[in-house]
């Protein structure tokens, strides 16, 4: 698969592991895989991001992550659904940092690293690379570029795409923003996800 991925694309990757490594992060993780598709400079993916204003909020996404990683990594709809049943999140992740300490839901729960300090892809990672091949055949391309990698990334349920969503930038939006108005919606290919 890796063959068909575009120069920007394996920036982009290879910008994931780094951004893991800076952190300290065991694995790569999905926001990983963001961070460095928001700083590839050139390319369709970087236009989309701009387009709707991504780079300049990312202050607002550092929070929005922080805050998802404090209620260690439930997204919002999780989060609603648990109080819909009576669980306030909010008080339970309260209630464990006030025994353990603030963040001590926030742990990195990935996989582990390599004895030769590799870092893995989380599955959740794994399954937007693989998505991302699909969104790619499903728009007829022969290569997988970063615009694909971004539309996996909102197509994939969970914390960032919620984050994304929060910020203007559905599946829909970014195919829009990458394609135009006029590019069958998002509707008519195959969504990943």
């Amino acid at each position: 698969m890796f063959e068909r991925f575009t120069r920007g694309a394996r920036a982009t990757v290879k910008g994931a592991v780094a951004r893991a490594e800076r952190v300290g992060a065991d694995s790569v993780t999905e926001e990983h895989l963001l961070y460095a598709l928001l700083e590839q400079e050139g390319g369709r993916a970087a236009f989309a991001a701009t387009a709707l204003g991504l780079p300049d909020r990312r202050a607002s996404l550092d929070a929005a992550f922080a805050e998802a990683r404090r209620r260690g990594g439930l997204t919002k709809a999780d989060t609603d659904a648990l109080a819909d049943i009576g669980i306030d999140i909010g008080a339970i992740v309260s209630r464990v940092e006030s025994a353990h300490g603030e963040g001590a839901l926030a742990a990195d729960r990935g996989g582990r690293r390599w004895w030769s300090g590799h870092r893995a892809f989380t599955p959740g990672a794994k399954a937007v690379l693989e998505n991302s091949l699909r969104v790619a055949l499903g728009r007829g391309d022969r290569f997988i570029g970063g615009e694909h990698l971004l539309l996996a990334l909102t197509a994939k349920p969970g914390v960032v795409a919620d984050v994304l969503a929060e910020h203007g930038a559905t599946y829909a939006t970014v195919h829009r923003a990458l394609y135009g108005p006029d590019a069958d919606g998002g509707q008519g290919h195959a969504k990943a996800g």
